[in-house]
């Protein structure tokens, strides 16, 4: 598709775009050859084995992959020092407009607490009531559910607001009874049947919340750029009490605004979607967007799991661009309460993710839609690579501690042969790769601790860093269980293992020790396995190995520790792990998380 035949603005100026490109890819490979060049010297001093060979490719693989999260990093702090990024959209220049567009809003919801559901979308159509433009908005509430009790009470619950909001005709109900494609074909089959009603849809997960301003800057947005397919606003994490959820949203909160501001730099018009909080063009989502069927089997083939990618490359290959609107306010989700929901949730990504190793080979994508798809995968996959180095790094320390050095070579030598080694190279890789690795985080605290109200809704400066200290130390701590977690997902699906399609759980559950041994038990000899082996063979670099060690051993405790709301809550009096959101609540979560304030808003 010529979008500049179709009468639409001229495209950006390629130049730009290629310079801010050749910008990012090229830092982040040089970050990643400097780093792989410091561990060459210090192995290829006494002879690189081929098994070291190995371990350096894998190494260079993972180096790049948080090389480029600090590139990422670095550009969204300078859009966000700066202001904004001159060549992204500006929201504040549709402020005023006429919406001529109309525009569903969709919920798919799937065996989901109907209640949570209702106070949800109460939240998002009460907000939206506030707006002259809420007249452009219908809502579709689009069930796949398989429970016939949960399906009344959707059903009750729909006709309940209808009537509360005297929505008739503006709010809809349909449940599927070819619950085919999950999802994507639940959007897919909204889109056939009613989507010729509209320019655009907004596409929400059971989960989410959005403001009316938010909905109404997407729509406006969408309508003076017909250039753009898909237009994705940044969810931000709100609603948790475990202990856990804290943690993970209070790093999402803190880090996610930069981060996507650096994505935007360099995706520009080829960005992501991200399945949810997002508006879609209609037409041209149902007509290039359908999803094949992969031939053969699990893991490669079937119905496609992660379909936001794939929609997202297609849609740029008819042409469309695909957008990220990070500085736009006004869009929650919710994160998974505990460590066991959390992988739970992951074992589908994985599985889908790796499916993309097929899609990646469709002819007409654009190049850096490959990438997304490749990153996807390698978000994934980049757990049993960290897994195989350091076991390749653990076998050879073995094999390094039961040599006795040879120190008169066979031949005539009249000196003899001093085994090398190159502390300073090892510090400086070590320096290095504790600066790619928190740097990211320091920014996004450099950043909430300039603004004035930010860093009082983050607590103030001192609790924001005690919180950024905590949750910098459980990060560490959880990374060797999800390395683990995901190693397992690879191999099952890669064995073929299908993977279930459940309702995801949604709500502050706490998890018994019991149930975290049940699922963490091999976890955890595997960790004591290890650890005994490394101290009795190579007990020096049992000590580098010990923040690894330490995760695995504590895993079980950490999860259900870390489960528990009471703990959470006693830390939110504490002032830590706060997020703006929980200190000047928005009314819109206010109203979705507390269901019992709901009447009172009508």
């Amino acid at each position: 598709m010529d979008t500049v035949s179709r009468g639409w603005s001229p495209p950006r100026a390629r130049w730009r775009v290629r310079l801010r490109r050749a910008l990012f890819f090229g830092l982040t490979l040089a970050l990643g050859l400097c780093a792989t060049a410091l561990l060459l010297d210090v192995l290829h001093v006494n002879g690189l084995s081929v098994v070291e060979f190995v371990g350096l490719l894998l190494f260079f693989g993972l180096f790049a992959w948080i090389a480029g999260a600090l590139w990422t990093a670095i550009a969204g702090f300078i859009i966000r020092l700066v202001g904004g990024d001159p060549a992204g959209l500006d929201a504040s220049e549709v402020d005023g407009r006429a919406l001529r567009t109309r525009v569903a809003i969709t919920m798919p919801v799937y065996n989901e607490d109907t209640a949570r559901v209702e106070s949800g979308l109460t939240a998002i159509w009460v907000s939206l009531q506030q707006y002259p433009e809420q007249q452009a908005f219908d809502l579709y509430i689009l069930s796949d559910t398989t429970d016939a009790d949960i399906a009344a009470a959707e059903e009750a619950m729909w006709q309940r607001f209808v009537t509360r909001h005297s929505a008739a005709g503006r709010a809809f109900y349909r449940r599927r009874t070819d619950r085919s494609e999950h999802k994507a074909g639940n959007i897919g089959e909204f889109v056939r049947t009613f989507g010729p009603q509209y320019e655009c849809m907004i596409v929400l997960d059971a989960d989410s919340v959005m403001s009316g301003a938010a909905l109404v800057t997407l729509a406006r947005l969408m309508e003076a750029h017909p250039e753009i397919g898909i237009l994705q606003s940044l969810p931000l994490p709100a609603g948790r009490e475990t202990l856990f959820g804290r943690f993970i949203q209070f790093g999402s909160r803190l880090q996610s605004p930069m981060l996507t501001s650096g994505l935007a730099f360099w995706q520009l018009g080829e960005s992501n979607y991200w399945g949810h909080n997002a508006i879609i063009r209609v037409r041209p989502f149902a007509r290039y967007c359908g999803l094949p069927h992969l031939k053969g089997g699990p893991p490669f083939g079937g119905t496609i799991l992660s379909h936001d990618f794939v929609e997202a490359a297609f849609m740029r290959r008819a042409g469309y661009e695909v957008r990220q609107l990070p500085e736009l306010m006004g869009s929650w989700e919710e994160v998974p309460a505990n460590i066991l929901d959390y992988a739970a949730r992951d074992r589908r990504w994985t599985a889908g993710n790796l499916q993309h190793t097929r899609v990646m080979g469709f002819p007409g994508l654009h190049p850096l839609s490959r990438v997304h798809l490749l990153t996807g995968i390698v978000s994934y996959v980049s757990s049993p690579m960290w897994l195989a180095l350091l076991l390749l790094s653990s076998i050879l320390s073995v094999i390094a501690s039961g040599k006795k050095p040879q120190y008169f070579l066979s031949g005539l030598h009249s000196l003899p042969h001093w085994p090398q080694f190159r502390t300073g190279e090892t510090a400086a890789l070590l320096w290095l790769t504790l600066a790619v690795l928190l740097l990211p985080k320091v920014l996004g605290a450099i950043l909430a601790i300039r603004d004035r109200d930010l860093r009082r809704q983050f607590g103030g400066a001192g609790r924001l860093w005690a919180s950024l200290f905590a949750e910098q130390l459980f990060s560490m701590l959880l990374a060797p269980t999800m390395m683990m977690f995901h190693s397992t997902f690879v191999i099952q699906a890669l064995l073929g293992k299908r993977v279930s399609w459940n309702a995801q759980a949604r709500s502050d559950r706490g998890v018994t020790l019991s149930e975290a041994f049940s699922r963490q038990k091999w976890q955890l000899a595997f960790g004591v396995v290890w650890g005994a082996v490394m101290l009795r063979y190579a007990p020096q670099f049992f000590w580098w190995l010990s923040p690894v060690l330490a995760g695995l051993l504590c895993g079980v405790w950490l999860t259900a520790w870390t489960s528990r709301a009471d703990v959470g809550q006693r830390a939110r009096r504490w002032g830590l792990f706060l997020i703006p959101e929980e200190t000047e609540p928005p009314p819109e979560l206010v109203m979705a998380t507390a269901p019992e304030r709901i009447e009172a808003a009508r």
